[in-house]
């Protein structure tokens, strides 16, 4: 049996571009150690949303090939001069925020009528936007945190956020509505600070939420896999940031021994199964499909709050999403053999609906 070709996808025009990267070197090592199985097409994404063949993953070389997807009998994968047309067998995105976990590039490779790993248009849209997610756990009776919505270009009461600020107690996080790795968000401790964090979070999206904060908050994490009726939910991890207040970008990415990682997470067994049920729950209400990670606030007094789900959580062999699962007994080239075969599973079942009335 020859072995599957499988685009990898990564880089794009988001501002989690670099984690992208990243994370992808670690998918297509590891999808490249297993030649009998898999032949890795590397395919960077440029910023400017340009698509170029690589022979090793990484950042844009000029060694690189430009290609395009296309729809074709042959191929779905080609060069702008012809000469090189590839059929890759299924795709891979490893894209992090707008333009990659956001919908866009699922819609693309729908069109392309090829699998591909990890969560649908939808799944992936709702996922990405944070109040949807909210509004869907609550009907879930998940728990979640109150919040308002501000949007780019409309005015909005002033006195009437810094009451409501005061009212649910100070911090609140102000964050942008649709983006990942703690990007523009900000912890407002008094009302001084309130109007600017609305401003920095609304440049980089056209929502943004101000939610009210939990008293000395554990951020716990729990990791989904599967399809359908079939999701596991791995072992619940904590990060605890030792170089910020919060787990934002600089903490998770710049500062080196910037957070640590406790895996398991020091809580007891009910509240971990409780946390796991509930990310199994918002999981299967977006109808979401492949891999997700479901992040939680744990307060002081004991209660926790669904904070946000990631429908491409970071890969790579540091990121939360192998060393949850790598601590439930599962081996990150398992995990990810099984993606592709959801892929290929979720692909065959939707070409036996019918397209005629």
């Amino acid at each position: 049996m020859s072995s599957l070709k499988i685009a990898v996808l990564y880089g794009g025009k988001s501002t989690e571009h670099e984690v992208s990267v990243h994370s992808a070197q670690t998918v297509c090592q590891l999808l490249a150690a297993q030649a009998d199985k898999y032949t890795v097409l590397p395919i960077f994404i440029s910023r400017g949303g340009d698509w170029f063949l690589q022979k090793q993953c990484g950042e844009q070389t000029p060694q690189d090939q430009q290609i395009s997807p296309v729809i074709l009998p042959d191929c779905n994968l080609m060069s702008a001069d012809g000469k090189t047309k590839l059929k890759a067998d299924v795709f891979f995105p490893v894209l992090h925020g707008t333009n990659g976990e956001d919908g866009v590039v699922q819609g693309l490779l729908e069109s392309l009528n090829t699998p591909y790993v990890g969560c649908g248009v939808l799944a992936s849209a709702m996922g990405m936007d944070k109040e949807v997610t909210k509004l869907l756990a609550e009907e879930c009776g998940v728990a979640v945190l109150p919040y308002r919505k501000i949007r780019r270009g409309e005015s909005y009461d002033r006195q009437a956020l810094e009451q409501w600020a005061l009212e649910q107690g100070y911090p609140v996080f102000v964050k942008p509505m649709s983006l990942g790795s703690s990007v523009g968000v900000t912890k407002v401790k008094d009302a001084s600070a309130l109007h600017q964090a609305v401003a920095k979070a609304l440049a980089f999206d056209e929502f943004v939420l101000v939610e009210k904060g939990v008293d000395g908050a554990r951020e716990i994490f729990c990791a989904l896999y599967g399809a359908g009726t079939e999701v596991a939910a791995s072992s619940c991890g904590e990060l605890k940031t030792l170089a910020n207040e919060f787990f934002d970008y600089e903490a998770k990415y710049l500062v080196q021994g910037g957070c640590e990682t406790r895996v398991p997470a020091d809580i007891d067994l009910s509240m971990q199964q409780s946390m796991q049920q509930d990310a199994r729950t918002v999981f299967t209400a977006l109808r979401a499909c492949g891999l997700a990670r479901a992040d939680f606030l744990l307060g002081k007094d004991g209660k926790y709050y669904f904070s946000e789900i990631n429908t491409l959580p970071g890969m790579s062999h540091t990121s939360l999403f192998p060393q949850l699962f790598e601590a439930s007994g599962c081996s990150y080239t398992s995990i990810l053999d099984g993606l592709i075969q959801i892929a290929l599973n979720v692909h065959r079942e939707k070409s036996t609906l019918s397209l005629n009335r």
